[in-house]
Order: C-alpha cells, then sequence, then structure tokens
C-alpha cells in the first residue's frame, strides 16, 4: 500500500486530471441525417456535412466544459469498434444471425470478418476523421483518437462460428494472424501520428470480458487456455506499439460493455492483472470502477510508474454521484497508486454505439462538469 504524503503535479499532457472516455450522445440533427442516409434520402456528402456541423459543434461544448482534450463524440461512427476495422484492406462487414448479447438487450447483428489477409491502406477513412477534428479543436486543447485496440479485433476475428472459420480460412496459424494485425496497426498509428495525433487512446474490451468469471470458465470448457489467451492479446497489442515516437502518448481504456445503458461482463482485475498492466507501451490505464463489478483498487498496485484515470462516474445513469463519496473513493485508490498518477473521468464513453445510453444530452453535460468539480477539489487543478 501506498503511505505518506504525494506531491501533486500540474498534468501538461494525457490523461488530464478531469477527463472523458472519447464518445458522446448522438445530437438529434445527427440521428435524423443518419436515418435519412440509410433511407438513401440524403447522400453521403450531405450526410458529412451535417456531422461536420455537430463536431464543431461538440468540440466548443467540450472546450466549454473545461476539457483539455477532445475528440468527434465517435459522430461519424455506428460502433465504437467495428467501423475503423472494416476500414483495413481484407476486413469486410457482415450481418449475423443475432448481435452481441448484454444484460437483457441484444445488439445490431453486424461483425467484422476476413476476406483476405489484413493491410493497413491510406485511404483509410479515420485518417480524415483526424484531419477535420485536429483543425477544428485548434491548439489551445489536445485533440484525442480513441480506435479499438488490436487486441480487440484480434478477438473479434477468432470468435467462434463462420468469423473463425473465415480467420482459418485464410491465415494458417494464429501467430500470423497475430503478426498482420500488430503490423497494420502500427501502421494506421504513425499514419495518426504524422497527420498530428499526439494522444491515441485504444479501447479493449476483451479485458473486461476476460475478467468475468463465466467467460473464463466457457474458455477452458472449449478447450482453450486462458493464459495462451492472455499472452496474445498482449502480444499484438505490443506489436502495434512497438518503436513509437517518444511524444505520442499511448492509453488505453478497459471496460465491460457499454450499451444502452448496459453491460456485457463482470468480474474484477484480479484474473486478468499480472498480464494486462505488463503491457509496456501504454503510458496510462482507464479502468472501469463505477460499480462493485469492478472489484477492488489493490490491482493498482500494477501500475508501476503509470498513470490511471479512474471511471468512478457512471455514464450509464443520468443520476449524479455522491461528490464526497467519490472523493472518498479516490483516496481509497490512492493507498495502491499515489495520488499524483491518479485521475477521474466517466466510466466509459456516453455512446459506444449510435444508439447511446438512456440518459440525455443535459445529464450528460452534468456528469462531465461533476467530473471536473471532484478533480478540481482532490488535486487543486
Amino acid at each position: 500500500m501506498m503511505s505518506g504524503a504525494s506531491t501533486i503535479s500540474k498534468r501538461t499532457d494525457t490523461p488530464f486530471r478531469y477527463d472523458i472516455v472519447g464518445s458522446f450522445l448522438r445530437p438529434e440533427p445527427l440521428k435524423i441525417a443518419r436515418e435519412k442516409y440509410l433511407n438513401n434520402e440524403i447522400t453521403e456528402e450531405q450526410l458529412r456535412a451535417v456531422e461536420d456541423v455537430e463536431i464543431i459543434k461538440l468540440i466548443a461544448k467540450q472546450k466549454q466544459a473545461g476539457l483539455k482534450a477532445v475528440t468527434d463524440g465517435e459522430f461519424r461512427r455506428s460502433w465504437w469498434h467495428l467501423d475503423f476495422m472494416w476500414g483495413f484492406a481484407g476486413v469486410d462487414k457482415v450481418q449475423l444471425e443475432s448481435g452481441y448479447v448484454f444484460k437483457g438487450v441484444v445488439t445490431r447483428a453486424e461483425t467484422a470478418r476476413l476476406s483476405s489477409k489484413i493491410k493497413f491502406s491510406n485511404e483509410h477513412p479515420f485518417l480524415e476523421h483526424f484531419a477535420f477534428l485536429k483543425a477544428a479543436a485548434g491548439e489551445e486543447v489536445v485533440a484525442r483518437q480513441a480506435i479499438p485496440a488490436p487486441a480487440q479485433l484480434l478477438f473479434e476475428l477468432l470468435r467462434v462460428g463462420d468469423n473463425l472459420q473465415s480467420t482459418l480460412a485464410v491465415y494458417d496459424s494464429i501467430d500470423e494472424l497475430i503478426a498482420d494485425i500488430g503490423e497494420a496497426y502500427h501502421q494506421a498509428i504513425l499514419a495518426f501520428y504524422n497527420a498530428g495525433c499526439r494522444s491515441l487512446q485504444l479501447d479493449d474490451t476483451t479485458w473486461g470480458i476476460l475478467c468475468d468469471p463465466k467467460n473464463r470458465a466457457r474458455i477452458e470448457e472449449s478447450g482453450g487456455n486462458l493464459a495462451e489467451t492472455l499472452a496474445r492479446s498482449v502480444k499484438v497489442n505490443e506489436l502495434a506499439t512497438k518503436d513509437l515516437p517518444e511524444d505520442l502518448v499511448i492509453t488505453t481504456h478497459v471496460c465491460r460493455g457499454n450499451f444502452k445503458s448496459t453491460y456485457l461482463a463482470t468480474g474484477s482485475y484480479d484474473a486478468i492483472a499480472e498480464a494486462y498492466f505488463s503491457q509496456a507501451n501504454y503510458d496510462a490505464f482507464y479502468l472501469e470502477f463505477d460499480t462493485e463489478r469492478a472489484g477492488s483498487f489493490e490491482v493498482l498496485q500494477n501500475l508501476k510508474d503509470r498513470h490511471v484515470v479512474l471511471g468512478m462516474i457512471s455514464s450509464k445513469t443520468g443520476e449524479l454521484e455522491n461528490k464526497a463519496a467519490i472523493i472518498a473513493r479516490i483516496h481509497e485508490a490512492a493507498q495502491y497508486a499515489d495520488l499524483d498518477r491518479l485521475c477521474l473521468s466517466p466510466q466509459c464513453g456516453f455512446a459506444s454505439t449510435e444508439e447511446g445510453n438512456i440518459i440525455t444530452e443535459e445529464e450528460q453535460w452534468k456528469k462531465i462538469a461533476l467530473v471536473r468539480e471532484i478533480a478540481e477539489a482532490v488535486w487543486q487543478q
């Protein structure tokens, strides 16, 4: 456990003391435009024009809220992860018979499936998306790009069923697949860097899923090996993030699912902590700690000299947390990781998919305001 007083330094780079995970509720004009586009009532260019306007408005709201790192809210995406995956050569958008099963609800039935070996192209649409964000954000804030982690793509392509069969039809071995994913991501990250990105967040719910005892049991029951699964996730992430420019901050976020205010998995970080925190190329970890599903803060002892953003404010509900209770929990966490290496954020984005969580935009911004208020009280900055 940590002991003694901490010297609090002023955060001048990501993550900041009060921070966000990235996605925001889609505003009504954007929802209407996307529906019209899907019904062939407007063109892709007309949809893009609406996206541009709403992203510019969102950036202004983030600045007004005092955020020092801003995103495009993922307004151009349907999914937090699949849209990026579909941008790689060799990865196709396909329909499933059923979607992901969350607590009491099922998502739309879409996935990413291989038709050929994975390659990165400089025509990946997210590069253009980031260029717009960077230009619109200006120089007084950090333009942050969030993408699904390499391990997330590996997980999607190895899903039992047609995904796994498709992958094994293209690749002779999992090691070859991991090498190609790692290289494609490495090139993508460098392309973002060349476009001006200095803060890149890799979202990685695979770890949250592997926290769940039921999911770990399924792996073992199907003949899999948990240690091997964890090692593969570490390997593909580290291949992608090795040998990067020193001024590029690489962070990662893990949660247990976030769809229409529901969740996918439960369980503490204990089973994955050793492997998860061993990933050497991350500067900071955004961790979900909004409910008892996440377990205790003891896992923070694995952080070493890196920062962690405590996701204590729920993005799933509009009810505001008790300020004093959250401050007490931050100091509880500081028993295991120096207070100077802690920051605060919502536990996840407000709209990991375009449907969004079941809260209002007003409640969303009140949550952001609460994060800032608490952080300023704790760290005086």
